[in-house]
Order: C-alpha cells, then structure tokens, then sequence
C-alpha cells in the first residue's frame, strides 16, 4: 500500500496539509480486500469557507502572472506525474479496485489533459468590434472568473479532477476541490500534492474532504466560487443546478448515460463485438459512456450474439493488481448489491441471461441478458455495473427509436460499413457524443465533452473549456465627446 494514503489523508487549505475539525472520518477502503488505507477526519462548512477564501485572496495575483510563466506549472506537473506513474497506478488499484489496464487508460488521458492545459494558458484572446458610434472603441477582454468549485466523482476520478482543475487553474482561476467520498486520495489530496511540486503557489489550489451530511449545501452555495463544476449522477445533478440558479451561479453538469452500441446489417461483425465488450466492460462498467445496450440488427443477431457472449465469458474477473484481469470490484458493497438485483430482476421480467455473472463480496462478475421486455425500465436507466442488454431490431428507422428511448443523451456508436450511412444515422441520435465505428467510451481534450436531456449542461474539452472557465468584459472607449439627449 501506498505511503500516500497515510501522508495525504488530510484537508489541503491554504497551502498547508492539516487535519479536519468535523467530528467523524471518513474511512477510504480497498474495494477488493476490505482493507483500511485511511482514515481521514472530514472537513467543516467553516474550513469550506476557508479554502474558498483562500482561493479568492490568491487568484488575483495568479491571474495577473504572465501565461508564459503560468503554464511552466503545468509542464511540471506533467513531469511529476510521468516521474510517479507507477506509483499512482497502484494507488488507483487500491482505491479504486482500478485493473492495470483500467489505470493506465486514466492516467494517459489524464496527461493528455495536461498537455491542452498548457496550451490553454495562452488561448484566451480578446477583441476588438467596431461601434455605430462615431469615435467609439469596443474592446473585448477574456477574463477568468476568479474562483472554481470542482465536485469530483469515484470513477476516474484522478482523471475527472484533472480535466476541470488544470485548466481552470490554467485560465486564471482559483480552485476548491471536493473529491468522492470513496475516492479521497486519487481524486483529491493527491493531485493537490503533484500541482504543490510542480510549483503551483499555495491558496490556488484548494482540497475539501467531506460529506454533504456535514456540510450539507456549503460548497455550492458558498458566495465566492463563480462556476461549480460536477460529475455525477442525475439525481444529485438536478440539486446541484438547482442551487446553482436560486444563487447566480454557472454550473458545469457531467452526468449519467444510457449509451448503445448499434450493429447495422453491413457491420464488420467482429470488430463490432470488440468494440461492444470494451464499451460495456471497462472499468466493470462504472463509466458513464458505457453502452449499457447492445442493439444489433436482426440480420446479424444470432452470429453476434454468438460471438460476443464468447468473448464475454473468457473475461478474466478478480484481483486487480493481476495484470490479466479485465474486471475488477465494484467501487463498494452498496453498489455491488444494486447491480446484482438488477439482473435478478431483469431475469424476473422475463430477460433470458445469456451469461449470468456471480457476485463474491465486491466482485460482480459480467452478465449479458436479451429478451428483456421493450417497456422495461431497466433499458431506459443508467446501470453501472458489468451488465450488457441485448437487444435485436428490423431497420435503422427502429434502431433510432430505441436508442433515443431513454432519458439520457451521452454517447453512443454504431458499426457499419459505410461511413456516411454512419454519420448520418449518428445526426439523428439525441446525444452530445456519436462515434462512427469505434466505441462509446471516448474522450479527447480538444473536442467538447458533454451530454444532452439528463446527461448534463455545458461542455468540457476545447474551446467550450474556455467558455466554461472565463467570462467577457466589454469595455468601451469614447474618443471625443458624445452627444446626450439631455
């Protein structure tokens, strides 16, 4: 076990590690063996006031640094990482019950992310637009919005942190950061650690660890920060925005998904089912792009179905730190148990399970289920959980139906051999995301992130971070005199 998880199970205010005042810990465990990594004593609402004043009373300064001078932060943070790679993939294993290939995926896009943060540092740019004002100038200034809160989920949460941190920090901005419970360490503390190394000044960056039972609306409510910036659910997402608005402030959603995979008649079969088995399995499923449905025309059901059931049962289940396991435990019991009923129950309504996954503590072994009934609700819900749908269906005019018949609007994919029949199907789907032959779980820096209906509001990646994490401010200038009306 990593000499993080006792070193780094602390509040991180100020610039300084210490010891929250709340009056109970939260308890980080391995979710795999049971084992304790930390204990750590929560924070207060009055320390969330403190991190956040101390974001405020540093973002001018930081704001007014040369971009040049700013962006070295994010060079060495890059080289902090590289240079503790191997340690962090351990961590990730501990904490997260994270597979090899799981924590390498994270941590390459994580980098990925630096490298765009770096570059962000010199992208805001203002204007100036002409006036139908005679001797009148407007100028346009891009400006940071001074402070961001950050809410960080238990999957990729190193990740996840990252992609709002460096770049709003790389903007200009201050930032408090509020990691999952289950995740305290990856997603929290110990990136506040590699930014400390890296030369970030203290103040800037700002770590809470605590609990919504202790704190209860502090951190979103709190006066100072501009822009809160979550990923999570939908439930707690519709909270989140709705206090953002009662209280003027922006928010950034990044929420749940209902994806598919969609297998038309003239598919590569094979490369389909890679494609399908990566999209559903990774991570056990706990991604929110995760295709949760599988929808394969008619034509091609019995072959792919075949197939993929084959390469779903010779996934190897168990302990993460061996280099050939593909799936891992679930991030906890509560959740092992959720997606455990949920095959149960599918099987009840009548669901044939094709493979019919067992679960050993934390351990949920892969399902794949088909001939679920079409008003079943469990096929318009996010499951995240190693659970796949098979679902058939005559025409792409149906498979649109059923892909948009879910309340969500992630991502998605479908496999077909001809690119611009792809795309054109994809133009039809309701999401923020649609892959032409690849899988649903994508993310690149430079291209917006996000999803539509209740897979979020607002977008990350490219120049949407840029909007997200700045503001305009027109100032005009009358050379001359201007004439009033009185």
């Amino acid at each position: 076990m990593s000499s993080w998880f006792t070193d780094l199970a602390q509040q991180y205010i100020g610039g300084e590690w210490r010891t929250g005042t709340g009056s109970w810990d939260i308890i980080d465990l391995n979710p795999y063996n049971g084992e304790k990594l930390a204990s750590i004593t929560i924070a207060t609402a009055g320390e969330v006031d403190e991190a956040y004043r101390a974001a405020r009373a540093a973002q001018k300064e930081w704001a007014a640094v040369n971009p040049y001078a700013r962006r070295e932060v994010f060079e060495n943070a890059l080289e902090v990482i590289e240079e503790r790679e191997a340690g962090i993939t351990e961590a990730i294993i501990d904490e997260l019950g994270g597979t090899r290939l799981r924590a390498a995926f994270e941590l390459h896009l994580a980098k990925e992310y630096l490298r765009e943060s770096v570059q962000l540092a010199l992208r805001p740019e203002g204007k100036i637009l002409p006036s139908p004002v005679d001797g009148k100038e407007n100028r346009l200034y891009r400006l940071p919005v001074g402070v961001v809160g950050v809410i960080s989920p238990f999957n990729f949460p190193f990740l996840l942190a990252v992609k709002s941190v460096a770049p709003a920090l790389a903007l200009g901005n201050g930032v408090v950061l509020k990691p999952h419970q289950n995740a305290p360490v990856v997603g929290g503390s110990l990136i506040a650690k590699i930014f400390e190394d890296a030369g970030l000044p203290g103040g800037l960056l700002n770590i809470v660890i605590t609990d919504i039972a202790e704190i209860g609306d502090a951190f979103i409510e709190h006066p100072v920060p501009a822009v809160i910036s979550f990923t999570g659910t939908d439930k707690t997402g519709r909270h989140v925005a709705t206090v953002c608005a009662a209280h003027f402030k922006r928010c950034i959603l990044e929420l749940g998904g209902n994806s598919a995979v969609v297998v038309l008649d003239d598919a590569d079969v094979d490369y389909a089912v890679d494609a399908a088995v990566f999209s559903r399995y990774m991570d056990q499923g706990q991604v929110c792009m995760a295709a949760n449905r599988v929808l394969v025309d008619r034509s091609l059901e019995a072959e792919f179905t075949a197939k993929f059931t084959a390469k779903v049962k010779a996934l190897t289940v168990g302990d993460p730190r061996d280099p050939g396991t593909v799936i891992g435990p679930l991030i906890n019991s509560s959740q092992a148990e959720v997606v455990s009923g949920i095959v149960e129950q599918a099987v009840a309504d009548g669901a044939t399970a094709l493979v019919h996954g067992t679960t050993t503590g934390n351990l949920v072994g892969p399902s794949v289920l088909t001939g679920l009934p079409a008003d079943s609700a469990l096929l318009r819900q996010e499951i995240f959980g190693p659970v796949a749908f098979l679902v058939p269906f005559d025409g792409e005019e149906e498979a649109v139906r059923l892909v948009n018949d879910t309340p969500y609007g992630l991502s998605g994919a479908v496999h077909t051999g001809d690119i611009e029949r792809g795309v054109g199907f994809a133009r039809q789907i309701d999401s923020g995301m649609f892959h032409v032959n690849d899988g649903t779980v994508c993310d690149e820096p430079l291209v917006p992130f996000g999803g539509e209906k209740l897979s979020g509001v607002g977008r990350l990646g490219g120049e949407t971070t840029l909007e997200s994490f700045t503001t305009v401010k027109w100032i005009s200038i009358q050379r001359g005199r201007s004439d009033f009306p009185f």
